[in-house]
């Protein structure tokens, strides 16, 4: 499969879906707001962010917004190949900002892509995308400074573990720290192994998980609680990460305190097994 390069604005209405390619969109001009399976970020012009592969993600444009938008399947030739360390970039999502350089190269890319369509090199849009995923890991690698301060962990913690039913964005966390979101999120990868997405993640997760266990709350109403936008994102992302759908997990739990014998099912596993990130 190829990638695709393509421009395009975002309808003012949120929308949401989640599709088996990894995508970049980037802000050409106007404003946009995306929530990638519970982390939001606000992007205007030269900022963007990205989606990996299969993450659930909503998403709107104010009235006048143009977006550049690159959709990249993991076997596509930008993604594979010698290319194979670009999917490092799509490890979690992220929200970045262009610097000069990028948005020089953006420009000639726009130029670039209106051009295409009297072109009959089908690898061309490939060649562009290396380019600029190149750039950007180079940019968003890690950074040799952020051991030099420790964050207070403690603290960003409690701040999350209060404000799980709300959308909690980078920004507001990098707030707590004084930070810019690129290097609190560095800083905080470097100090949990996990990105602020991946951590507030496990967090709601967890929480989803003890309600299952510990009440009889609907699924809506522990989406909600949770931070999750609507039962179908708890769902699948609770799925994604256990194994099992949020039902059949409480139905499970349930029949366990009532020593009914269990069966090896993947319920057995999700209720012992440590907590990881898939």
């Amino acid at each position: 499969m190829l990638s695709t390069i393509r421009h395009l604005p975002l309808d003012t209405a949120t929308r949401h879906h989640a599709h088996d390619f990894h995508q970049i969109v980037i802000t050409v001009c106007g404003e946009a707001e995306f929530e990638i399976e519970g982390l939001g970020g606000h992007v205007n012009a030269f900022s963007g962010c990205i989606v990996p592969a299969n993450h659930e993600h909503y998403y709107s444009g104010n009235k006048h917004n143009r977006q550049l938008i690159l959709d990249l399947p993991e076997q596509a030739p930008a993604l594979s190949g010698e290319h194979r360390e670009l999917v490092a970039l799509f490890d979690a999502p992220r929200f970045f900002s262009l610097d000069t350089a990028l948005r020089h190269y953006l420009a000639f890319l726009d130029s670039e892509i209106v051009q295409s369509p009297q072109r009959s090199d089908d690898f061309q849009h490939d060649r562009l995308a290396v380019t600029l995923l190149g750039a950007l890991k180079s940019r968003l690698g890690d950074d040799p400074t952020v051991q030099r301060e420790r964050l207070n962990l403690a603290h960003i913690h409690r701040y999350i573990q209060h404000h799980l039913s709300e959308e909690l964005r980078v920004a507001d966390l990098a707030r707590l720290a004084c930070l810019s979101e690129a290097h609190f999120s560095a800083r905080f990868r470097a100090q949990t192994g996990l990105s602020p997405w991946q951590y507030v993640r496990r967090e709601r997760l967890n929480a989803a998980r003890q309600l299952l266990l510990q009440s009889r709350l609907p699924l809506t109403d522990i989406a909600l609680q949770t931070g999750f936008a609507n039962q179908s994102a708890l769902s699948h992302a609770f799925r994604r990460r256990y194994g099992i759908a949020p039902r059949y997990f409480r139905e499970g739990a349930h029949r366990t305190t009532l020593n009914t014998p269990l069966v090896n099912t993947p319920l057995t596993s999700a209720l012992a097994a440590p907590q990881k990130l898939d």
